[in-house]
């Protein structure tokens, strides 16, 4: 038997939600790196488009689309697309997610007064705001899950991942919808992993620790540069004592897109965190 397994995605169609951005886009490069054809979809159509330039460029096949994966018919539409274009979905992420400020306080703790105080407290906390976290999350992937899975039926080899986070396993101070979205997450993808058992799809999940993107730079950079306290605090939690690079969640992709190396996993939310999760702070 041969351990020297190297992934080959020739031949398969791959589907990325949110890959305008750093960590997806990344995954789509990766992924048409391996060679499948990568359906780049975003709802910044620029950003998507720069993304499938530079796998062209590169010399791998990808093309962009303009999606809202809160909206159903904008899902169908797009579906039909890459259908035409690129042939039924092989691999999906669903990297499509984010926080927002509105759902989002202002200090860790709260303190006696901060309720009159001019802070935004948890009795702050914009119910619109928490609602888009949550859908831009859950349904931001229940969506699109309920799109593209429909290719998997009845087909070998088809597999779905979805993205969760560190907050999943212990929610983080200041974003509680997000720490909740993401925790549904890690739960929807075990009740797929299940429903969709007897029809051969498997759905995993990576969990990223702390990785400084252009989402969460307000949170660990102060505007000359500097690491925020928080930053600290962060760094302090996380043994290997850095933040993670974005290379560093490929081996867990790979890992979970191939039906070689990972044929009898499903269900999983693997870790990518520098050992914050396993680190008591003691």
């Amino acid at each position: 038997m041969n351990y020297n397994l190297k992934t080959d995605l020739t031949g398969k169609t791959a589907v990325v939600t949110g890959a305008g951005g750093i960590l997806c886009g990344m995954f789509a490069k990766a992924l048409a790196a391996a060679g499948a054809k990568v359906a780049v979809l975003d709802l910044n159509e620029d950003a998507a488009g720069k993304v499938a330039e530079e796998i062209r460029s590169e010399g791998g096949i990808a093309k962009a689309y303009k999606c809202n994966v809160l909206e159903k018919e904008s899902l169908e539409n797009c579906h039909a697309q890459v259908l035409a274009d690129l042939g039924p979905c092989d691999i999906l992420i669903n990297g499509a997610g984010g926080n927002n400020p509105r759902a989002t306080t202002d200090m860790e703790y709260y303190m006696p007064g901060d309720i009159d105080a001019d802070t935004k407290s948890f009795f702050d906390l914009d119910q619109s705001g928490v609602e888009f976290v949550f859908n831009l999350n859950f349904i931001g992937t229940l969506l699109p899950t309920q799109t593209f899975a429909k290719d998997m039926l009845g087909r070998e080899g088809c597999t779905i991942l979805n993205v969760s986070s560190m907050n999943a396993y212990t929610p983080l101070t200041k974003i509680p919808a997000y720490s909740g979205a993401k925790a549904a997450i890690s739960n929807f993808t075990q009740w797929l992993a299940v429903h969709f058992s007897r029809e051969g799809i498997r759905v995993n999940a990576i969990a990223p620790g702390f990785f400084s993107t252009a989402q969460n730079k307000a949170l660990l950079w102060n505007e000359d540069g500097t690491p925020t306290a928080r930053t600290g605090k962060i760094l302090a939690a996380t043994p290997m004592g850095r933040f993670g690079e974005a290379e560093e969640l490929l081996g867990a992709l790979y890992f979970l897109v191939d039906e070689k190396a990972s044929s009898f996993v499903t269900g999983i939310v693997i870790p990518v965190d520098g050992g914050f999760s396993a680190y008591s702070g003691v």
